[in-house]
């Protein structure tokens, strides 16, 4: 008999979730704001709603008899939509509110760290006024990463040395992120880190991981790693796992941080089972937890999920049982490349409502992926929002293949004013990674911090 699953969310990411489970047989249902093409047809059926409202997602995993529910974005993990699930006798792959705070509280995240001595943690300082915080930055000796403490859909940091040129400029932001309440009222000051970044992503049971391939994100909205931070214009994984300027040693050390996070919130009284996403910053020291995501990144979930040779609704139900294996888990040995469509001005001010393309059948003669993201189909027609359009991604046997797949498949999305960053898997890119890493490394080396092997 068919796993019944609910779905929550209606974004690339929860179209990767819902076309995977229905690769596994599952019975597929979904709660979504907006009616996105690709989940509307691979479901059985789909009701648009606000996810955050508890009370109706309930109602409608009752109604279709959802056995399990995946929740993919992070906002009804904070209003405690899991629990409520959960109270129902519904499983949940997402934490309970409890637990999700390791995303949605960056202060709460931070002090478990700190409290656990867990690994890759860095020097913080949190602060629920401005005047504290103001006087931390300016006898601060160090560059600094704002965060404010709450949820901003990925677009609430800013750098010093990047974004803010100046300490003025870092008090600036500050006082606007109390004064406009920015992902509530908080901030959290951290020490800037130099290195590069990658994402680890595990699937969790509240006692065990299973990892996932690495995958990199490139936030910045324009070709280089330059312009404003974005929810993320695309990704890439490589074929062995790893990442082309990551060792294995330094892979097995963000492992660990992870696995004891988990091992920490479960002492703590708040067992995570769901997905957990740890984004980290690869420093001449080893890995560094820049944050934690309650659930799969998007776009990283399209990289691995098209990946995934095992039953994923088999992988839910063993998250949600406290039975989770490494033998249930396995993903191919391939590399992917994600580049996101979206509207001109995105990261800026986007154009919104206009028209979009989309030749799916050339897109799967090109061994490529499409997923639909924040979009809306209205008689028959794709429309933009103000964020992220379409997702394609090549799948392939290397990154460069893979690369070479996407671009082939990008010509059959098409539309007016849209934009995408075309350098994302490129060689050239991943060499400049790679250099940045290996100078890095040597310099600690001269300094005498670190043992040539």
């Amino acid at each position: 008999m068919k796993v019944r699953v609910l779905v929550v969310g209606g974004g690339g990411r929860e179209h990767a979730i819902v076309k995977t489970l229905v690769r596994s047989g599952a019975g597929v249902c979904a709660a979504m704001r907006n009616k996105n093409p690709g989940i509307a047809r691979a479901c059985k059926e789909f009701v648009l709603m606000k996810e955050t409202d508890v009370e109706k997602v309930v109602g409608l995993a009752k109604r279709c008899k959802a056995e399990i529910a995946v929740v993919g974005p992070e906002a009804p993990l904070e209003v405690g939509l899991a629990d409520a699930l959960i109270e129902e006798g519904i499983g949940c792959v997402g934490p309970t509110k409890a637990a999700a705070r390791i995303e949605t509280s960056k202060s709460f995240a931070r002090a478990l760290l700190d409290k656990h001595s867990i690994p890759g943690n860095i020097k913080f300082a949190a602060f629920d006024e401005f005047q504290r915080a103001k006087e931390y930055i300016l006898d601060s000796d160090v560059e600094l990463a704002v965060k404010p403490v709450g949820l901003t859909g990925g677009k609430g940091v800013k750098v010093q040395g990047e974004h803010l040129k100046t300490k003025e400029e870092v008090v600036e932001y500050v006082r606007e992120i109390f004064e406009k309440r920015i992902g509530g009222v908080g901030v959290v000051l951290e020490e800037r880190l130099q290195g590069e970044e990658f994402t680890l992503q595990a699937f969790c049971d509240g006692k065990h991981i299973v990892t996932m391939p690495l995958v990199q994100d490139h936030k910045r909205a324009f070709e280089g790693d330059v312009g404003p931070n974005t929810g993320g214009m695309g990704s890439y994984s490589a074929e062995d796992h790893l990442l082309p300027f990551v060792e294995r040693g330094e892979v097995e050390s963000a492992v660990e941080t992870v696995r004891r996070t988990v091992l920490a919130l479960a002492k703590e009284g708040c067992p995570y089972q769901g997905v957990l996403y740890g984004q980290f910053m690869l420093t001449s020291s080893g890995p560094k937890v820049i944050e934690f995501n309650a659930r799969f990144g998007d776009p990283e979930a399209m990289n691995v999920l098209p990946l995934l040779e095992s039953d994923f609704a088999e992988v839910c139900s063993s998250i949600t049982s406290s039975s989770l294996t490494p033998s249930k888990v396995r993903f191919a040995r391939k590399a992917t490349v994600c580049k996101y469509v979206v509207p001109e001005g995105y990261g800026i001010e986007s154009r919104a409502g206009l028209i979009i393309e989309v030749d799916e059948e050339r897109i799967e003669k090109e061994h490529a992926h499409l997923f639909y993201a924040a979009v809306n189909e209205e008689n028959g027609r794709i429309f933009t929002s103000t964020s992220r359009a379409v997702a394609v991604v090549g799948v392939e046997d290397s990154i460069e293949k893979a690369e070479q797949s996407c671009e082939r498949a990008l010509r059959f999305v098409k539309g007016e004013a849209i934009y995408v960053r075309h350098d994302i898997g490129r060689k050239e890119i991943i060499e400049k990674k790679m250099e940045r890493m290996q100078a890095l490394r040597k310099r600690l080396l001269q300094t005498g911090g670190l043992q040539s092997p």
